[in-house]
């Protein structure tokens, strides 16, 4: 009698070789690793690590293009480094920065997502795309794919939400998202403890020094950052990471949520902003 072989294939979300007939991997516990919907090319790659914090980065990395062609005349090119390559403030503003400018004269809520992706200058994004590349691989790690997709969509709304409610008037960066990796990190660490969980701690409170330092230059949003450093570790406290509870349901559909709210947000921003500066 023949011996049926068992089909391996590498985890969807860690990419370690397991049996396609797992219920979930033995390696970081995703439920189902062989459905067919797992293994497309397009949903395979944005469940692993490195693909899905690279898409976050070509978005971001898209959107400041973008907003550089959207008015190519007004380019900054001041010998300021801060200021160097900067967009408009209009073409900011048609692509959804947020602040009390934008919401409360034109009601544009959806900024407070569309906010996320979009940069001031080359150094602005340049510094923020360097700590998701740092910062984000852990809060990955910790939490899981779906898990840290709501983190950074829910931790940066927060963010922006707080420093609207302050009174900021023009505000737009990664930067919020990026600090409520950071508060989920920081909640990681106190709350895991040990050797590993004290290392996390430090280093994640090193990166809120280096908040606070530059917090003292003109322009910075502190309100966003420390929004979305409370809003993460809320969120982390919520959404608690994979030592204490697998990914289930709920983190998936809320995973889904946000990226649907992120994609309908962005491709508005730019439909929107294409029709007001070369149609209407």
């Amino acid at each position: 009698m023949p011996v049926k072989q068992r089909k391996s294939i590498l985890c969807p979300n860690c990419s370690k070789l397991i049996s396609a007939d797992e219920r979930s991997c033995p390696h970081c516990g995703v439920s189902r690793p062989g459905a067919r919907w797992k293994n497309i090319p397009i949903t395979r790659g944005l469940l692993q690590s490195n693909q899905l914090i690279k898409t976050i980065m070509y978005a971001n990395v898209g959107m400041y293009l973008l907003s550089l062609l959207m008015n190519p005349t007004r380019i900054g090119l001041s010998a300021n480094p801060f200021m160097f390559l900067s967009p408009s403030n209009g073409a900011l503003l048609l692509l959804g920065s947020t602040g009390t400018i934008p919401i409360d004269q034109g009601h544009r809520w959806w900024t407070l997502v569309s906010a996320n992706y979009l940069h001031g200058g080359i150094l602005h994004i340049v510094f923020n795309m360097i700590a998701l590349y740092q910062i984000g691989p852990l809060a990955l790690r910790e939490y899981g794919a779906n898990r840290f997709i709501s983190l950074y969509t829910l931790g940066g709304i927060f963010g922006f939400l707080v420093s609207y409610v302050a009174g900021v008037r023009f505000t737009l960066g990664a930067s919020a998202a990026l600090c409520s990796l950071i508060g989920a990190n920081l909640y990681y660490g106190k709350t895991r403890g040990g050797t590993y969980g004290q290392a996390i701690y430090k280093q994640m409170s090193g990166w809120l020094l280096g908040l606070f330092l530059l917090g003292f230059l003109p322009g910075i949003n502190n309100w966003g950052h420390g929004g979305g450093i409370v809003g993460g570790i809320i969120l982390g406290y919520m959404l608690s990471y994979r030592e204490r509870v697998r990914e289930n349901l709920f983190h998936k559909s809320l995973a889904v949520v946000c990226v649907a709210l992120t994609v309908a947000v962005l491709a508005w921003a730019i439909l929107s902003s294409f029709y007001y500066r070369f149609v209407g």
